[in-house]
């Protein structure tokens, strides 16, 4: 049983598979039907790749491996059992002889006021694909704004983070936007502002000071501003204030400080170590012989550094789910136990156009070398879609990208403080926020879990019991502006997004009282009571639902 199939989870099912050769049934727990290739994911919101080039289908990749999806609520460990929550909110039990913990992370979140209401994340294909939707509109409004200072706040975008994704975000977006003012000229001596927050001392703080320089470099020549020591002390629907006390008038702020491990280490009652399941160098949790656990939720002796433990990277976590796949069919009498152990090879950072920054074995590369071995080293990690990314690549390199805001992920659907960003949203399954900070306390269907200890379970994601709703009244069309970022929302409302049908129980209408502050959220069909001289049509037969799909993980 594996729950989770990002790096380490997705590496850890296919090894397994190939291990075992059909002697042993494995079972893949999972949100979504994809893994995802998340430091391709900066390349989405930008518009250079597709977002199905960024994820490898689970199913087509992992043939002999049953795929069950859902989100894991809790684990017992005597009876081995995972109970987890499907998409659809059913809930479920799945048995295990063997189980591989490989949930990874979720945003981080500090207790900054206004930064959960605010701000967006970027851990998964929905908040990629909201930036890339929002940063397009607010580019179109400012080009038609006749007050300069409402074109000047449309125009300036504010990333919090100035890490691996925190750094690309910025890079690849100032060139996205530098390329929409081509097309939609600006007030007159006004281009796209981006602004690269940090409190950290330079950019890239955990890597070489040489690939830091080489950064910080490209990024102020492109025209990003980038301050270091520096962060943001209150976010507001106008803007954001800073910690040197400058007030940033804003519509986009972009939350990239890091991740923190998945919430459901917390809640099985084993030691930790910040949140990270302890292991030992086999990957195994110490007394629990059927447990392992490996990547961002996974505590792993750095057998490199001794007493401390491997950073939360998808490079260790790709290389952790291959050792642990093997340990565990160790354990089942198939092969040698393995220690982990790995020695970075290099980082690559990828800085946008021909641009970045890598050390391959320790050589420092910049410019259009460095902007080669970031590209063919990306082509050689990914399990997938190879040919397609690069087909992105070269089409991005002679033809003008395509600006348009399709309209499919609304700001609420992708809040920040979510135990499932790789989820979106939807409508009649409302997600309340927990306190910045605190982990996720439930999951779809009520089930308690990812508490922290001793801690209030936060009612996330838990969907309001379905009652006789008595007289509904029609709300009307919903005229509220967007709650985030967006004041001027209701001047300018937002594309539709796509008409679904609420998750409805017997036939019944909706309760208002089903979504958050007892209105529906935006683009959500009203709700209208039926006429009681109205004949009553027959209900229609229910489909039968099929096994369907969802994902994942980040950084390099």
């Amino acid at each position: 049983m594996i729950v989770g199939a990002g790096f380490a989870g997705y590496r850890a099912a296919r090894t397994l598979s190939r291990l075992t050769r059909d002697k042993a049934d494995i079972t893949l727990l999972n949100p979504t039907d994809y893994f995802l290739y998340l430091p391709l994911l900066p390349q989405v919101a930008a518009g250079i790749l597709e977002p199905r080039r960024v994820t490898v289908s689970l199913s087509g990749t992992l043939p002999h491996v049953r795929l069950v999806l859902g989100e894991a609520d809790s684990v017992d460990l005597d009876g081995h059992t995972v109970h987890y929550t499907g998409p659809e909110g059913d809930a479920g039990t799945l048995p295990f002889d063997r189980l591989i913990l490989a949930a990874g992370s979720v945003n981080k979140l500090l207790p900054i006021p206004g930064v959960a209401e605010h701000a967006h994340g970027f851990r998964g294909l929905p908040e990629a694909l909201y930036l890339r939707d929002h940063v397009t509109r607010q580019v179109e409004l400012a080009a038609a704004a006749d007050d300069p200072e409402s074109c000047a706040a449309r125009c300036t975008f504010v990333v919090v983070g100035a890490g691996y994704t925190g750094t690309e975000v910025a890079a690849q977006g100032q060139l996205f936007t530098d390329a929409q003012v081509r097309k939609h000229p600006l007030r007159a001596g006004m281009r796209p502002r981006w602004l690269l927050l940090d409190i950290a001392d330079r950019v890239l703080p955990e890597l070489d000071p040489r690939l830091s320089r080489t950064a910080d470099r490209v990024l102020r020549e492109r025209g990003v501003d980038v301050r270091m020591g520096t962060s943001v002390k209150e976010a507001t629907h106008r803007g954001v204030l800073l910690t040197d006390g400058e007030f940033v008038d804003t519509r986009t702020l972009v939350w990239c400080v890091g991740v923190r491990p998945d919430p459901l280490a917390e809640s099985l009652g084993l030691p930790l170590e910040r949140g990270r399941l302890l292991v030992d160098p086999h990957l195994q949790v110490p007394g629990r012989p059927e447990v392992f656990a490996a990547g961002d939720g996974a505590a792993v002796p750095d057998l490199e550094k001794p007493g401390e433990y491997t950073p939360m990277t998808a490079q260790h976590a790709w290389r952790q789910g291959k050792a642990v796949a093997h340990n565990v069919a160790a354990s089942l009498g198939l092969g040698q136990r393995r220690a982990y152990r790995h020695r970075d090879m290099g980082f690559v950072v990828d800085l946008g156009g021909v641009k970045a920054a890598a050390n391959p074995l320790g050589i420092h590369l910049s410019g259009v070398a460095a902007g080669a071995v970031t590209r063919g080293y990306h082509l050689a990690a990914m399990p997938g879609n190879r040919v397609r990314v690069a087909a992105d690549w070269l089409l991005d390199a002679v033809l003008p990208r395509q600006a348009v805001q399709l309209g499919l992920v609304r700001s609420w659907s992708v809040p920040l403080d979510t135990a499932s960003p790789e989820l979106a949203r939807m409508p009649g399954r409302p997600e309340n926020p927990s306190p910045a900070g605190e982990p996720v306390g439930k999951r779809a269907g009520g089930e308690p879990a990812r508490t922290q200890q001793g801690a209030e379970p936060d009612p996330v994601q838990d969907p309001v019991p379905v009652q006789d709703p008595g007289p509904v009244q029609d709300p009307g069309p919903v005229q509220d502006p967007d709650p985030v970022q967006d004041p001027d929302a209701a001047k300018h409302p937002e594309p539709p997004g796509p008409v679904t049908r609420p998750d409805l129980r017997a036939g019944r209408e909706p309760d208002a009282g089903a979504f958050e502050g007892g209105e529906p959220p935006p683009g959500s069909p009203a709700v209208h009571k039926p006429h009681p001289d109205a004949p009553i049509a027959p209900e229609p037969r229910s489909r039968q639902p099929s096994e369907g799909d969802q994902d994942t993980h980040e950084h390099r």
